[in-house]
Protein backbone atom coordinates (compact mmCIF):
# COMPACT_ATOMS: atom_id res chain seq x y z
CA UNK A 1 0.00 0.00 0.00
CA UNK A 2 1.38 3.44 -0.85
CA UNK A 3 1.40 6.46 1.37
CA UNK A 4 -1.07 7.93 -0.07
CA UNK A 5 -3.59 5.13 0.26
CA UNK A 6 -2.69 5.24 3.86
CA UNK A 7 -6.77 5.72 5.42
CA UNK A 8 -6.20 8.72 7.97
CA UNK A 9 -9.52 8.72 10.99
CA UNK A 10 -9.59 11.31 13.17
CA UNK A 11 -8.63 10.06 16.74
CA UNK A 12 -11.79 9.33 19.08
CA UNK A 13 -10.05 11.70 21.70
CA UNK A 14 -12.84 11.03 24.27
CA UNK A 15 -13.15 7.63 23.51
CA UNK A 16 -8.69 7.59 23.80
CA UNK A 17 -8.92 8.72 27.10
CA UNK A 18 -11.87 6.99 28.52
CA UNK A 19 -9.55 4.07 27.23
CA UNK A 20 -6.76 5.40 28.73
CA UNK A 21 -8.22 6.00 32.32
CA UNK A 22 -9.89 2.81 32.40
CA UNK A 23 -6.46 1.41 31.72
CA UNK A 24 -4.79 3.54 34.46
CA UNK A 25 -7.34 1.87 36.59
CA UNK A 26 -6.65 -1.82 35.89
CA UNK A 27 -2.81 -0.95 35.98
CA UNK A 28 -3.02 0.42 39.61
CA UNK A 29 -5.28 -2.66 40.76
CA UNK A 30 -3.16 -5.23 39.11
CA UNK A 31 -1.93 -8.02 41.53
CA UNK A 32 1.58 -8.34 40.17
CA UNK A 33 3.62 -7.43 37.27
CA UNK A 34 2.97 -9.76 34.58
CA UNK A 35 -0.96 -8.16 34.82
CA UNK A 36 1.13 -4.62 34.58
CA UNK A 37 3.21 -5.47 31.88
CA UNK A 38 0.06 -6.74 29.94
CA UNK A 39 -1.97 -3.35 30.17
CA UNK A 40 1.26 -1.51 29.20
CA UNK A 41 0.99 -3.71 26.13
CA UNK A 42 -2.53 -2.63 25.71
CA UNK A 43 -1.57 0.95 26.27
CA UNK A 44 1.01 0.34 23.81
CA UNK A 45 -1.19 -0.25 21.31
CA UNK A 46 -3.40 2.28 21.76
CA UNK A 47 -1.10 5.09 21.44
CA UNK A 48 0.54 3.59 18.40
CA UNK A 49 -3.15 3.93 16.64
CA UNK A 50 -3.54 7.37 17.67
CA UNK A 51 0.05 8.48 16.97
CA UNK A 52 -0.44 7.27 13.34
CA UNK A 53 -3.06 8.69 12.56
CA UNK A 54 -2.12 11.77 14.29
CA UNK A 55 1.17 11.65 12.29
CA UNK A 56 -0.66 10.77 8.55
CA UNK A 57 -2.86 14.27 9.05
CA UNK A 58 0.54 16.09 10.05
CA UNK A 59 2.19 14.63 6.98
CA UNK A 60 -0.63 15.88 4.40
CA UNK A 61 -1.09 19.26 6.13
CA UNK A 62 3.16 20.49 6.11
CA UNK A 63 2.81 18.79 2.24
CA UNK A 64 0.00 21.92 1.30
CA UNK A 65 -0.64 23.83 4.22
CA UNK A 66 -3.50 25.41 1.52
CA UNK A 67 -5.45 22.19 2.35
CA UNK A 68 -7.88 23.39 4.65
CA UNK A 69 -8.75 19.65 5.80
CA UNK A 70 -5.57 18.50 6.97
CA UNK A 71 -5.27 22.13 7.47
CA UNK A 72 -8.43 22.12 10.09
CA UNK A 73 -7.46 18.37 11.04
CA UNK A 74 -4.24 19.39 12.47
CA UNK A 75 -5.21 22.38 14.41
CA UNK A 76 -7.74 20.13 16.28
CA UNK A 77 -5.51 17.53 16.57
CA UNK A 78 -2.55 20.35 18.00
CA UNK A 79 -5.59 21.95 20.51
CA UNK A 80 -6.45 18.04 22.00
CA UNK A 81 -2.41 16.89 22.02
CA UNK A 82 -2.62 18.59 26.07
CA UNK A 83 -5.46 17.27 26.91
CA UNK A 84 -4.68 13.77 25.81
CA UNK A 85 -0.63 14.36 27.61
CA UNK A 86 -3.01 14.61 30.95
CA UNK A 87 -4.54 11.17 30.88
CA UNK A 88 -1.02 9.79 29.63
CA UNK A 89 0.73 11.50 32.66
CA UNK A 90 -1.89 10.50 34.88
CA UNK A 91 -0.75 6.88 33.48
CA UNK A 92 2.69 7.52 33.90
CA UNK A 93 2.73 8.65 37.75
CA UNK A 94 0.88 4.98 38.62
CA UNK A 95 3.42 3.71 36.34
CA UNK A 96 6.38 5.02 38.25
CA UNK A 97 4.55 4.95 41.25
CA UNK A 98 4.62 0.83 40.57
CA UNK A 99 5.04 -1.64 43.82
CA UNK A 100 6.23 -4.02 40.98
CA UNK A 101 8.77 -1.61 39.98
CA UNK A 102 11.97 -4.40 39.77
CA UNK A 103 10.25 -6.32 38.00
CA UNK A 104 9.51 -3.94 35.25
CA UNK A 105 12.72 -2.49 35.19
CA UNK A 106 14.02 -5.87 34.47
CA UNK A 107 11.56 -5.66 31.24
CA UNK A 108 12.04 -2.04 30.09
CA UNK A 109 15.26 -0.90 32.24
CA UNK A 110 15.95 1.88 34.36
CA UNK A 111 15.87 4.67 31.59
CA UNK A 112 12.37 4.62 30.87
CA UNK A 113 11.74 5.23 35.01
CA UNK A 114 14.29 8.38 34.53
CA UNK A 115 12.57 9.73 31.54
CA UNK A 116 9.23 9.27 32.95
CA UNK A 117 10.25 11.47 36.32
CA UNK A 118 11.25 13.80 33.85
CA UNK A 119 8.30 14.49 32.10
CA UNK A 120 6.03 14.66 35.05
CA UNK A 121 7.82 17.25 36.33
CA UNK A 122 7.39 19.09 33.00
CA UNK A 123 3.69 18.81 32.96
CA UNK A 124 0.46 19.92 34.86
CA UNK A 125 -3.51 19.84 34.14
CA UNK A 126 -3.47 23.75 34.43
CA UNK A 127 -0.77 24.17 31.77
CA UNK A 128 -3.19 23.18 29.14
CA UNK A 129 -4.90 26.21 27.86
CA UNK A 130 -1.64 27.66 27.62
CA UNK A 131 0.00 24.60 25.30
CA UNK A 132 -3.26 25.01 23.07
CA UNK A 133 -2.36 28.73 22.70
CA UNK A 134 1.40 27.83 21.91
CA UNK A 135 0.29 24.91 19.08
CA UNK A 136 -1.99 27.95 17.86
CA UNK A 137 0.92 30.75 17.42
CA UNK A 138 3.51 27.83 16.06
CA UNK A 139 0.90 27.02 13.32
CA UNK A 140 0.31 30.57 12.71
CA UNK A 141 4.51 31.03 12.21
CA UNK A 142 4.17 27.80 10.26
CA UNK A 143 1.16 29.47 7.88
CA UNK A 144 3.22 32.61 7.34
CA UNK A 145 6.27 31.44 5.88
CA UNK A 146 4.32 28.52 3.90
CA UNK A 147 2.93 31.87 2.05
CA UNK A 148 5.40 32.66 0.94
CA UNK A 149 5.36 34.25 -2.76
CA UNK A 150 8.16 36.23 -3.72
CA UNK A 151 8.62 37.54 -7.26
CA UNK A 152 12.09 36.67 -8.53
CA UNK A 153 13.57 36.26 -11.80
CA UNK A 154 10.31 36.52 -13.71
CA UNK A 155 8.98 33.73 -11.41
CA UNK A 156 7.30 33.21 -7.92
CA UNK A 157 8.83 31.35 -5.54
CA UNK A 158 8.49 30.25 -1.86
CA UNK A 159 11.22 30.78 0.75
CA UNK A 160 13.04 27.36 -0.22
CA UNK A 161 12.98 28.30 -4.23
CA UNK A 162 15.15 30.76 -3.44
CA UNK A 163 18.09 28.90 -2.39
CA UNK A 164 19.89 28.30 -5.67
CA UNK A 165 19.72 31.49 -6.77
CA UNK A 166 21.49 32.50 -3.49
CA UNK A 167 24.14 30.49 -4.63
CA UNK A 168 24.74 31.81 -7.97
CA UNK A 169 28.22 32.09 -9.60
CA UNK A 170 26.14 35.77 -10.17
CA UNK A 171 27.38 37.84 -6.92
CA UNK A 172 24.79 40.37 -8.15
CA UNK A 173 21.97 37.75 -7.93
CA UNK A 174 23.35 36.08 -4.72
CA UNK A 175 22.66 39.25 -2.92
CA UNK A 176 19.39 40.09 -4.82
CA UNK A 177 18.11 36.78 -3.83
CA UNK A 178 19.37 37.27 -0.48
CA UNK A 179 17.47 40.56 -0.13
CA UNK A 180 14.63 39.09 -1.64
CA UNK A 181 13.95 36.19 1.16
CA UNK A 182 14.87 39.01 3.46
CA UNK A 183 12.63 41.42 2.21
CA UNK A 184 9.50 38.71 3.19
CA UNK A 185 10.89 38.85 6.44
CA UNK A 186 10.59 42.60 6.91
CA UNK A 187 7.87 42.99 5.39
CA UNK A 188 6.02 40.66 8.02
CA UNK A 189 8.23 41.84 10.91
CA UNK A 190 5.41 42.80 13.05
CA UNK A 191 3.83 39.60 12.63
CA UNK A 192 7.17 37.76 13.01
CA UNK A 193 7.39 39.92 16.44
CA UNK A 194 4.13 39.39 18.03
CA UNK A 195 4.18 35.83 17.44
CA UNK A 196 7.54 35.45 18.90
CA UNK A 197 6.86 37.46 21.84
CA UNK A 198 3.85 35.56 22.70
CA UNK A 199 5.57 32.80 22.62
CA UNK A 200 8.09 33.69 25.01
CA UNK A 201 5.56 35.00 27.12
CA UNK A 202 3.39 31.63 27.04
CA UNK A 203 6.35 29.37 27.72
CA UNK A 204 7.87 31.38 30.51
CA UNK A 205 4.22 31.38 31.91
CA UNK A 206 4.31 27.55 31.71
CA UNK A 207 7.76 27.36 33.43
CA UNK A 208 6.60 29.89 35.95
CA UNK A 209 3.28 27.57 36.96
CA UNK A 210 5.52 24.56 37.53
CA UNK A 211 7.74 26.64 39.74
CA UNK A 212 10.83 26.67 37.59
CA UNK A 213 12.58 29.84 37.32
CA UNK A 214 12.72 30.12 33.29
CA UNK A 215 11.74 28.42 30.53
CA UNK A 216 15.29 27.47 29.99
CA UNK A 217 14.49 24.79 32.85
CA UNK A 218 11.51 23.22 31.54
CA UNK A 219 12.90 22.80 28.25
CA UNK A 220 15.57 20.53 29.25
CA UNK A 221 13.07 18.31 31.05
CA UNK A 222 10.50 19.02 27.91
CA UNK A 223 13.66 17.59 25.97
CA UNK A 224 14.57 14.63 27.75
CA UNK A 225 17.69 15.78 28.77
CA UNK A 226 18.74 12.59 30.64
CA UNK A 227 22.42 12.70 31.26
CA UNK A 228 23.36 16.57 31.01
CA UNK A 229 22.64 19.86 32.14
CA UNK A 230 22.53 23.42 31.25
CA UNK A 231 26.05 24.44 32.34
CA UNK A 232 27.72 21.06 30.56
CA UNK A 233 26.09 22.94 27.05
CA UNK A 234 27.43 25.80 28.19
CA UNK A 235 30.96 24.43 28.21
CA UNK A 236 30.25 23.11 25.01
CA UNK A 237 29.67 25.93 23.28
CA UNK A 238 32.99 27.46 25.19
CA UNK A 239 34.99 24.95 23.33
CA UNK A 240 33.26 25.13 20.34
CA UNK A 241 34.08 28.77 20.58
CA UNK A 242 37.97 27.77 21.72
CA UNK A 243 38.45 25.05 19.12
CA UNK A 244 36.33 25.52 15.85
CA UNK A 245 35.71 29.30 15.39
CA UNK A 246 39.38 29.94 14.66
CA UNK A 247 39.71 26.78 12.19
CA UNK A 248 36.07 28.57 10.49
CA UNK A 249 37.82 31.54 10.01
CA UNK A 250 40.00 30.00 8.34
CA UNK A 251 37.53 27.72 6.27
CA UNK A 252 36.07 31.23 4.96
CA UNK A 253 39.48 32.86 4.17
CA UNK A 254 40.37 30.07 2.08
CA UNK A 255 36.32 30.74 0.83
CA UNK A 256 36.68 34.05 -0.10
CA UNK A 257 40.59 33.18 -2.16
CA UNK A 258 38.49 30.66 -3.87
CA UNK A 259 35.45 32.80 -4.96
CA UNK A 260 37.81 35.83 -5.69
CA UNK A 261 36.13 38.07 -3.31
CA UNK A 262 38.14 40.63 -0.81
CA UNK A 263 35.04 42.17 1.34
CA UNK A 264 33.48 38.73 1.80
CA UNK A 265 29.77 39.59 2.53
CA UNK A 266 26.60 37.26 3.63
CA UNK A 267 25.79 36.66 0.19
CA UNK A 268 28.74 34.82 -0.40
CA UNK A 269 28.84 32.73 2.63
CA UNK A 270 27.20 30.04 1.36
CA UNK A 271 29.37 30.05 -2.41
CA UNK A 272 31.72 27.95 -2.03
CA UNK A 273 33.65 27.91 -5.85
CA UNK A 274 34.61 30.17 -8.11
CA UNK A 275 33.30 28.56 -10.99
CA UNK A 276 29.91 27.72 -8.99
CA UNK A 277 28.80 25.12 -5.99
CA UNK A 278 28.56 21.45 -6.60
CA UNK A 279 25.49 20.57 -8.11
CA UNK A 280 23.57 17.15 -7.94
CA UNK A 281 23.50 15.90 -12.11
CA UNK A 282 20.18 14.52 -12.89
CA UNK A 283 16.59 15.12 -12.80
CA UNK A 284 14.87 14.71 -9.62
CA UNK A 285 14.08 10.72 -10.25
CA UNK A 286 17.22 10.09 -11.23
CA UNK A 287 18.86 11.45 -7.87
CA UNK A 288 15.61 9.30 -6.28
CA UNK A 289 17.32 6.50 -8.02
CA UNK A 290 20.76 6.94 -7.36
CA UNK A 291 19.80 6.99 -3.89
CA UNK A 292 17.84 3.83 -4.24
CA UNK A 293 21.40 2.17 -6.05
CA UNK A 294 23.26 3.73 -2.96
CA UNK A 295 21.19 1.99 -0.44
CA UNK A 296 20.87 -1.30 -2.03
CA UNK A 297 25.21 -1.39 -2.58
CA UNK A 298 25.44 -0.22 1.04
CA UNK A 299 25.16 -3.03 3.17
CA UNK A 300 21.77 -5.87 3.79
CA UNK A 301 19.99 -4.16 6.08
CA UNK A 302 20.00 -0.74 3.84
CA UNK A 303 18.67 -2.44 0.96
CA UNK A 304 16.18 -3.94 2.39
CA UNK A 305 15.20 -0.52 4.35
CA UNK A 306 15.63 1.35 0.14
CA UNK A 307 12.99 -1.22 -0.93
CA UNK A 308 10.08 -0.45 1.58
CA UNK A 309 11.04 3.29 0.98
CA UNK A 310 9.95 2.70 -2.67
CA UNK A 311 7.60 0.09 -2.10
CA UNK A 312 5.37 2.26 -0.16
CA UNK A 313 6.49 5.45 -1.49
CA UNK A 314 7.47 7.30 1.59
CA UNK A 315 8.99 10.27 0.30
CA UNK A 316 7.64 13.74 -0.37
CA UNK A 317 10.77 15.81 -1.61
CA UNK A 318 9.95 17.99 -4.10
CA UNK A 319 9.77 22.09 -3.11
CA UNK A 320 5.92 23.67 -4.39
CA UNK A 321 3.69 26.08 -3.49
CA UNK A 322 2.23 25.80 -0.43
CA UNK A 323 3.99 23.28 1.12
CA UNK A 324 5.85 24.07 4.93
CA UNK A 325 9.43 25.51 4.85
CA UNK A 326 11.78 22.23 6.03
CA UNK A 327 12.59 18.64 6.06
CA UNK A 328 11.63 15.68 8.50
CA UNK A 329 11.16 12.37 9.38
CA UNK A 330 8.90 10.54 11.29
CA UNK A 331 7.46 7.05 12.10
CA UNK A 332 4.01 5.43 10.96
CA UNK A 333 4.33 2.61 13.78
CA UNK A 334 1.15 0.97 12.67
CA UNK A 335 2.33 0.25 9.16
CA UNK A 336 5.91 -0.10 10.58
CA UNK A 337 7.66 2.51 8.70
CA UNK A 338 9.16 5.65 8.52
CA UNK A 339 8.61 8.87 5.53
CA UNK A 340 10.85 11.31 4.49
CA UNK A 341 9.40 14.94 3.72
CA UNK A 342 12.03 17.40 2.17
CA UNK A 343 12.03 20.55 -0.22
CA UNK A 344 14.51 20.23 -3.04
CA UNK A 345 15.64 22.96 -4.66
CA UNK A 346 18.52 21.74 -7.32
CA UNK A 347 21.22 22.22 -4.74
CA UNK A 348 23.49 20.08 -3.27
CA UNK A 349 21.56 20.07 0.06
CA UNK A 350 19.15 18.03 -2.18
CA UNK A 351 21.79 15.07 -1.43
CA UNK A 352 22.24 16.64 2.32
CA UNK A 353 18.81 16.37 3.11
CA UNK A 354 18.14 12.93 1.57
CA UNK A 355 20.99 11.14 2.97
CA UNK A 356 20.75 13.04 6.38
CA UNK A 357 16.44 12.03 6.53
CA UNK A 358 17.32 8.70 5.48
CA UNK A 359 19.42 8.26 8.30
CA UNK A 360 16.57 9.03 10.37
CA UNK A 361 14.32 6.61 8.40
CA UNK A 362 16.86 3.88 8.75
CA UNK A 363 17.41 4.47 12.56
CA UNK A 364 13.33 4.29 12.97
CA UNK A 365 13.24 0.43 10.64
CA UNK A 366 16.63 -0.67 12.87
CA UNK A 367 14.75 0.65 15.82
CA UNK A 368 10.89 -1.14 14.40
CA UNK A 369 12.82 -4.57 14.19
CA UNK A 370 15.23 -5.10 16.81
CA UNK A 371 13.47 -3.09 19.85
CA UNK A 372 10.07 -4.88 21.16
CA UNK A 373 8.73 -1.97 22.94
CA UNK A 374 7.45 1.36 21.36
CA UNK A 375 8.90 3.48 24.36
CA UNK A 376 12.04 2.36 23.86
CA UNK A 377 12.73 2.96 20.01
CA UNK A 378 13.28 6.70 20.16
CA UNK A 379 16.44 8.00 21.79
CA UNK A 380 16.87 11.97 22.68
CA UNK A 381 17.17 13.88 19.68
CA UNK A 382 21.39 14.14 20.14
CA UNK A 383 21.19 10.67 19.42
CA UNK A 384 18.87 10.74 16.85
CA UNK A 385 20.98 13.72 14.84
CA UNK A 386 23.68 11.34 15.48
CA UNK A 387 21.85 8.90 12.90
CA UNK A 388 21.21 11.32 10.49
CA UNK A 389 24.16 13.47 10.22
CA UNK A 390 26.49 10.63 10.36
CA UNK A 391 25.05 8.78 7.73
CA UNK A 392 25.87 11.98 5.61
CA UNK A 393 29.12 10.74 6.18
CA UNK A 394 29.23 7.23 5.83
CA UNK A 395 27.36 7.56 2.23
CA UNK A 396 30.39 9.06 0.95
CA UNK A 397 31.53 5.65 -1.22
CA UNK A 398 28.86 6.46 -2.85
CA UNK A 399 28.62 10.37 -3.64
CA UNK A 400 29.49 9.88 -7.30
CA UNK A 401 26.44 8.32 -8.16
CA UNK A 402 25.23 11.95 -7.49
CA UNK A 403 27.43 14.60 -7.96
CA UNK A 404 29.45 12.76 -10.84
CA UNK A 405 33.19 14.63 -11.46
CA UNK A 406 32.04 17.15 -9.18
CA UNK A 407 32.37 14.56 -6.12
CA UNK A 408 35.64 16.00 -4.75
CA UNK A 409 33.98 19.62 -4.72
CA UNK A 410 30.91 17.96 -3.05
CA UNK A 411 33.25 16.51 -0.26
CA UNK A 412 35.10 19.62 0.80
CA UNK A 413 32.03 21.32 0.49
CA UNK A 414 30.05 19.20 2.49
CA UNK A 415 33.03 18.92 5.30
CA UNK A 416 33.08 22.84 5.50
CA UNK A 417 29.55 23.29 5.68
CA UNK A 418 29.51 20.62 8.85
CA UNK A 419 32.37 22.71 10.51
CA UNK A 420 31.28 26.25 9.98
CA UNK A 421 27.66 24.41 10.96
CA UNK A 422 28.42 23.55 14.60
CA UNK A 423 29.06 27.11 15.67
CA UNK A 424 26.08 28.09 14.45
CA UNK A 425 23.81 25.44 15.94
CA UNK A 426 25.66 26.97 19.22
CA UNK A 427 24.81 30.24 18.37
CA UNK A 428 20.68 29.38 18.02
CA UNK A 429 21.05 27.20 21.50
CA UNK A 430 22.98 30.36 23.32
CA UNK A 431 20.04 33.44 21.55
CA UNK A 432 17.24 31.23 22.81
CA UNK A 433 19.03 30.40 26.39
CA UNK A 434 19.27 34.52 26.56
CA UNK A 435 15.96 35.21 25.44
CA UNK A 436 14.06 32.90 27.68
CA UNK A 437 16.46 34.02 31.02
CA UNK A 438 15.15 37.65 29.80
CA UNK A 439 11.32 37.24 28.89
CA UNK A 440 11.18 40.95 29.38
CA UNK A 441 12.96 41.78 26.39
CA UNK A 442 11.96 43.73 23.69
CA UNK A 443 12.07 42.42 19.69
CA UNK A 444 15.05 44.99 19.50
CA UNK A 445 16.91 43.86 22.66
CA UNK A 446 16.10 40.41 21.20
CA UNK A 447 18.19 40.93 17.86
CA UNK A 448 20.71 43.23 19.57
CA UNK A 449 21.44 39.29 21.10
CA UNK A 450 21.76 37.68 18.39
CA UNK A 451 23.92 40.39 16.42
CA UNK A 452 26.34 40.13 19.65
CA UNK A 453 26.16 36.11 19.65
CA UNK A 454 26.82 36.34 15.56
CA UNK A 455 30.16 38.19 16.23
CA UNK A 456 31.21 35.35 18.94
CA UNK A 457 30.10 32.68 16.57
CA UNK A 458 30.85 33.50 12.74
CA UNK A 459 32.77 36.27 13.22
CA UNK A 460 33.78 36.36 9.47
CA UNK A 461 29.91 37.15 8.40
CA UNK A 462 29.49 40.84 7.40
CA UNK A 463 25.65 41.30 7.33
CA UNK A 464 25.45 44.72 6.84
CA UNK A 465 23.90 44.97 3.17
CA UNK A 466 21.09 42.76 3.95
CA UNK A 467 18.66 44.87 5.97
CA UNK A 468 17.33 41.67 7.92
CA UNK A 469 20.09 40.35 8.83
CA UNK A 470 21.66 43.26 9.47
CA UNK A 471 19.07 43.97 12.02
CA UNK A 472 19.76 41.09 13.64
CA UNK A 473 16.29 39.47 13.01
CA UNK A 474 18.31 36.35 10.76
CA UNK A 475 17.26 34.33 13.73
CA UNK A 476 13.82 34.41 12.25
CA UNK A 477 14.08 31.84 9.34
CA UNK A 478 15.05 29.72 11.72
CA UNK A 479 11.84 27.60 12.20
CA UNK A 480 12.92 25.40 15.18
CA UNK A 481 13.56 28.57 17.61
CA UNK A 482 9.61 29.02 17.19
CA UNK A 483 8.30 25.64 16.45
CA UNK A 484 10.47 23.34 18.97
CA UNK A 485 12.69 25.44 21.37
CA UNK A 486 16.20 24.61 22.33
CA UNK A 487 15.95 21.80 19.88
CA UNK A 488 19.05 22.55 18.24
CA UNK A 489 22.31 22.18 19.43
CA UNK A 490 21.05 18.63 19.52
CA UNK A 491 22.21 19.07 15.28
CA UNK A 492 26.15 20.44 17.18
CA UNK A 493 26.58 17.74 19.16
CA UNK A 494 25.36 15.42 16.92
CA UNK A 495 27.61 16.91 14.20
CA UNK A 496 30.44 16.03 16.56
CA UNK A 497 29.81 12.39 16.34
CA UNK A 498 29.10 12.33 12.67
CA UNK A 499 32.48 13.40 12.56
CA UNK A 500 33.58 10.85 14.48
CA UNK A 501 32.47 8.32 12.56
CA UNK A 502 33.74 10.33 9.15
CA UNK A 503 36.94 9.78 10.24
CA UNK A 504 36.46 6.35 11.16
CA UNK A 505 35.24 5.45 8.15
CA UNK A 506 38.57 7.14 5.82
CA UNK A 507 40.42 4.16 7.10
CA UNK A 508 38.18 1.59 7.51
CA UNK A 509 34.66 1.97 6.36
CA UNK A 510 33.76 -1.51 6.86
CA UNK A 511 34.35 -1.35 10.33
CA UNK A 512 32.75 2.74 10.66
CA UNK A 513 29.21 0.91 9.68
CA UNK A 514 29.50 -1.94 11.54
CA UNK A 515 29.92 0.82 14.62
CA UNK A 516 27.43 2.92 13.38
CA UNK A 517 24.84 -0.24 12.81
CA UNK A 518 25.88 -0.95 17.03
CA UNK A 519 24.94 2.70 17.47
CA UNK A 520 21.60 2.58 15.59
CA UNK A 521 20.27 -0.66 17.03
CA UNK A 522 20.85 0.66 20.96
CA UNK A 523 18.05 2.82 20.01
CA UNK A 524 16.95 4.76 22.86
CA UNK A 525 17.31 1.93 25.59
CA UNK A 526 20.38 4.23 26.76
CA UNK A 527 20.94 8.08 27.14
CA UNK A 528 22.93 10.35 24.57
CA UNK A 529 26.26 9.89 26.83
CA UNK A 530 25.97 6.00 27.39
CA UNK A 531 25.47 5.39 23.77
CA UNK A 532 28.29 7.62 22.68
CA UNK A 533 30.63 6.18 25.44
CA UNK A 534 29.62 2.53 25.04
CA UNK A 535 30.57 2.96 21.22
CA UNK A 536 34.29 3.91 21.91
CA UNK A 537 33.70 7.28 20.87
CA UNK A 538 34.61 11.03 22.39
CA UNK A 539 31.68 12.64 24.14
CA UNK A 540 31.84 16.09 22.89
CA UNK A 541 30.38 18.03 26.27
CA UNK A 542 32.91 16.32 28.46
CA UNK A 543 36.18 19.07 28.61
CA UNK A 544 38.64 17.98 25.58
CA UNK A 545 35.97 16.26 24.18
CA UNK A 546 36.51 18.07 20.68
CA UNK A 547 39.70 18.37 20.01
CA UNK A 548 41.55 15.16 18.43
CA UNK A 549 38.17 14.83 16.35
CA UNK A 550 38.86 18.38 15.07
CA UNK A 551 42.40 17.57 14.60
CA UNK A 552 41.66 14.74 11.93
CA UNK A 553 39.40 17.03 10.19
CA UNK A 554 41.51 20.21 10.06
CA UNK A 555 44.10 17.43 8.50
CA UNK A 556 41.56 16.46 5.93
CA UNK A 557 40.55 19.70 5.07
CA UNK A 558 44.07 20.90 4.50
CA UNK A 559 45.08 18.06 2.37
CA UNK A 560 41.79 18.29 0.40
CA UNK A 561 41.33 21.85 -0.61
CA UNK A 562 40.85 23.23 -4.30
Amino acid sequence: MKFSEFPYQRPDYQKLMEEISALTEKFKNAACAKEQLAVMKELEELRIKFYTDETICNIRYTVDTRDKFYSDEHEYNESMSPVLQEKLQEFNKVLFESPFRKELEEEYGSLLFKNIEISLKSFSPELIPLMQEENKLVQQYETLCASAQIEFDGKICNLSQLTPYQQSPDRAVRKAAMQAYGNFFDEHQAECDEIYDKLVKNRTEQAHKLGLPSYVELAFLLRTRNCYEPQDIANFRRQVVEDIVPINNEIKRNQAKRIGVDDFKLYDNTYFFADGNPLPHGTPDELMEAGRQMYTEMSPETAEFIKMMFDHDLFDVLSKEGKAMGGYCTGLPLYHVPFIFANWNGTAGDVDVLTHEAGHAFADFIADRYIEHIDLRSPTMEVCESHSMSMEFLTAPWHHLFFKEDTAKYELFHAESAMTFIPYGCQVDHFQESVYRHPEWTPEQRNQEWNRLEKLYRPYLDNSEVNFYNRGAGWQRQLHIYECPFYYIDYSLAQMISLQFWSLSMHDHKAAWEKYLAFTKMGGTKTFVDIVKSSGLQCPIEDGGLKSTIADIKEWLDQNQI
